[in-house]
């Protein structure tokens, strides 16, 4: 993720109106505090073994943030153990649980968390994606991002985020879960790395 990435993404969401994101094990980057982002990032460099332009990525990763005061809808879904991986310091995790909880009652946000042992006969966790309306979709790899743009490829992201959110809680409960996982941090239990 560096600041090249980050500028190049700048276009599509200037033009999105529509996200819908889902993220296994890890927060989506638009509600990331600076601090975990910088977490984040420091660590793909080290892993990707990319040139050291964090400051930079980060700086445009939080102007991107601008965009939840509009009229953009975002829909995002995490599974529990997102809320519980910890990145970071504890301090630096439990600033982060807390800006997810203050970004889930704005009104262009819908924040739903799919909890532990829940059902799944259908919709089992599978890659992190981003979609941008209907026209494109991001999935992240550890070696970087696959871009889809094909119409039935789309539509079967479409498809597995509506299974996906199925499962999910969203308002107070998913803060209730959000909140558990901050007194867990507090309390030593969540894993820091």
């Amino acid at each position: 993720m560096t600041s090249h990435h980050s500028k190049r993404a700048a276009p599509i969401y200037e033009r999105t109106r529509r996200f819908r994101f889902y993220c296994p094990s890890l927060l989506p980057g638009i509600v990331q505090t600076e601090s975990h982002t910088d977490t984040i990032l420091r660590a793909i460099m080290r892993r990707r073994a990319i040139p050291d332009d964090i400051d930079e990525a980060v700086a445009v990763r939080m102007q991107r943030q601008r965009y939840l005061r509009g009229d953009r809808r975002y829909s995002i879904i995490v599974e529990e153990s997102a809320l519980r991986c910890g990145i970071g310091s504890a301090d630096v995790w439990s600033g982060q649980l807390g800006h997810l909880l203050r970004v889930s009652t704005l009104p262009s946000v819908s924040l739903g968390v799919i909890p532990f042992g829940v059902g799944r006969e259908a919709a089992w966790p599978v890659e992190s994606f981003y979609m941008f309306d209907d026209a494109e979709v991001n999935v992240e790899l550890v070696a970087g991002y696959l871009t889809v743009t094909q119409p039935r490829e789309i539509g079967l992201y479409a498809q597995a985020f509506s299974e996906l959110a199925a499962l999910a809680v969203f308002g107070a409960r998913a803060r209730n879960l959000i909140s558990e996982a901050v007194e867990a941090t507090a309390m030593g239990d969540g894993e820091q790395t």
